[in-house]
């Protein structure tokens, strides 16, 4: 399979979050399998694990870029932990190794990934996050990821 030609589709959001967004994340992450795309994400815990659980549960392969110095931080459902040691920072190569995101909830953290995004020219669709220029506003995890591979 050339995985290079999959869509990468970024989940962006809280490391710790309700149980309405995280239940959400999940199924971002078995839509984003089922379509088969690529799900990146920064691969820890929160949004991140339970998109990353969805994405598992349906097949898919996931990619974490972890904020540490090991790959072993990453959550038990990333395939592809890659540790940069760069703490937030690694916010910006979630994005850059992104098609399109689709931000679920967040704190400041979703906060810089969603200016990369934009900065960057990237599609980038919310739910439940920051309402701002640059966010297309979708109120399920079905509409988001219909946005995301248009």
């Amino acid at each position: 399979m050339n995985y290079r030609k999959r869509i990468r589709i970024g989940v962006i959001g809280g490391a710790s979050a309700n149980a309405e967004c995280l239940e959400t994340a999940f199924l971002v992450g078995e839509l984003i399998a089922k379509n088969n795309a690529v799900l990146v994400c920064g691969g820890l815990s929160g949004v991140m694990n339970s998109a990353s659980r969805g994405a598992k549960k349906e097949g898919g392969l996931t990619i974490g870029i972890l904020p540490g110095n090991t790959r072993e931080d990453a959550n038990p459902y990333i395939d592809i932990p890659i540790a940069t040691g760069m703490g937030y920072t690694r916010n910006a190569l979630v994005v850059m190794n992104s098609d399109v995101l689709i931000a679920i909830d967040g704190q400041y953290g979703t906060l810089s990934e969603i200016a990369y995004g934009c900065v960057q020219g990237k599609r980038i669709i919310g739910i439940g996050t920051w309402d701002i220029k640059g966010v297309i506003r979708a109120d399920s995890a079905e509409e988001a990821v219909d946005l995301a591979l248009k």
